[in-house]
């Protein structure tokens, strides 16, 4: 027992230190600021829409549709290791104490986004429903209760079925959640005790068939990986990940673009650079995401001032981002064989930038289209893009 409490301490120290480190960079670049001004534009307009939303509006089915869906994705966070599939055979039969502090980890670290949705949707709980604080306050805790389960069971079921038809039992566990929120909601308690005895017999049902089972490490194992490999993905938009290698796509939808950059002796960078960006996951959700938060937020939002100073850091994100990405690459390039002028690849990064960051101006452009100032975002996501490239510094890319 006291060898499986140092394993889960150590491990879950190097976890919180992992993921400090890069969580860090995360928060202090222009997400952060990006966010503010999101959640500020989100909650204005939120407030107003509150104060001409109709007394007949479902809100019971909108809080328990959303909370019931979030519940349901319930993944456990075991912090297993590849090499534990040897070395902690000699454990496996008191592997429980193990697994129950990677479950109480996975409750407390996700109960946090359920409470948070939920806490949103009181005030229009408040402005359309009769319901008492109380019973406001009693739905969060049987919300509570109800990700308790679900993490249970998901666990459960993903050890009895080594990972198999894990969407039907989020199917099953999204619809019993959904009725659970709505029936309190609605002040039909008997039918939320009898929704919660459900799963609680479900649940007992998959930790029956967990009995006398070898523990599953191959999925725990590549579960986690995907975990901390999404993690580290979306760090790496923030800074450099050392020991992460982007996927390289074909992309076979977009080979029409590929002849839009001829293959020519005279322009062996542009060839390589845009072919690069494109079969290069990291390099090109980048400027699907950020383009597509731009987008958003010129199209729902009804405050020039938030829109410009999104449109003004996500244009600055996505060229500084881009041209460090493109120009800092430290793996081995066949072009580097070649007597070829380094300075042509900064000037085909700089090319390729300028197009991709005048095609997600003229996104934002069309999402803008109605508004008195609909010119002025894709304006001035040209202007900074421009800025970005004098006054940043060109990493050495050799």
């Amino acid at each position: 027992m006291n060898s499986l409490s140092q394993i889960w301490s150590k491990r879950f120290t190097h976890y919180l230190t992992e993921v400090q480190k890069y969580m860090r960079f995360v928060f202090t670049g222009h997400l952060a600021i990006v966010l503010v001004f999101v959640f500020g534009a989100v909650g204005y307009n939120y407030s107003e829409w509150l104060k001409v939303v109709e007394s007949s509006f479902p809100a019971e089915w909108l809080v328990a549709v959303i909370i019931g869906a979030i519940l349901a994705f319930s993944r456990p966070i075991t912090l297993l290791k590849e090499p534990d599939q040897v070395y902690l055979l000699p454990l496996e039969t008191k592997m429980d104490y193990y697994f129950k502090k990677a479950l109480q980890w996975t409750f407390f670290s996700q109960i946090g986004l359920v409470a948070v949705a939920y806490i949103v949707g009181i005030p229009l709980l408040n402005e359309v429903t009769e319901l008492s604080s109380g019973q406001i306050w009693l739905g969060l805790g049987i919300v509570a209760v109800l990700k308790y389960l679900n993490v249970q069971i998901e666990f459960n079921f993903r050890y009895a079925l080594r990972g198999k038809w894990v969407l039907i039992d989020r199917l099953i566990r999204i619809v019993l959640s959904i009725l659970a929120i709505q029936t309190a909601l609605t002040e039909n308690l008997l039918f939320t005790v009898i929704y919660l005895v459900i799963f609680i017999v479900y649940n007992l049902i998959w930790k029956k068939s967990v009995n006398d089972q070898p523990i599953p490490y191959e999925h725990f194992v590549k579960l986690e990986q995907n975990r901390m490999m999404a993690f580290y993905r979306f760090a790496n938009y923030f800074t450099d990940v050392p020991h992460l290698r982007g996927a390289i796509r074909r992309r076979a939808w977009l080979n029409f673009m590929y002849s839009l950059v001829p293959y020519t002796k005279t322009n062996t960078q542009g060839y390589l650079v845009f072919h690069t960006f494109i079969r290069t996951d990291d390099h090109f959700y980048l400027w699907v995401r950020l383009t597509a938060i731009s987008a958003l937020i010129a199209a729902f939002v009804n405050l020039p001032v938030v829109i410009l100073i999104v449109a003004a850091a996500l244009s600055f994100a996505t060229t500084i981002q881009l041209k460090y990405a493109l120009l800092s690459s430290k793996e081995f390039r066949m072009d580097m064989l070649f007597p070829v002028d380094p300075s042509l690849r900064t000037k085909a990064v700089h090319k390729l930038i300028r197009t991709f960051v005048f095609l997600q101006a003229i996104i934002v452009l069309i999402c803008s289209i109605g508004d008195s100032l609909f010119y002025l975002p894709p304006l001035l996501i040209l202007i900074v893009s421009e800025l970005t490239f004098y006054l940043s510094k060109n990493p050495n890319n050799r």
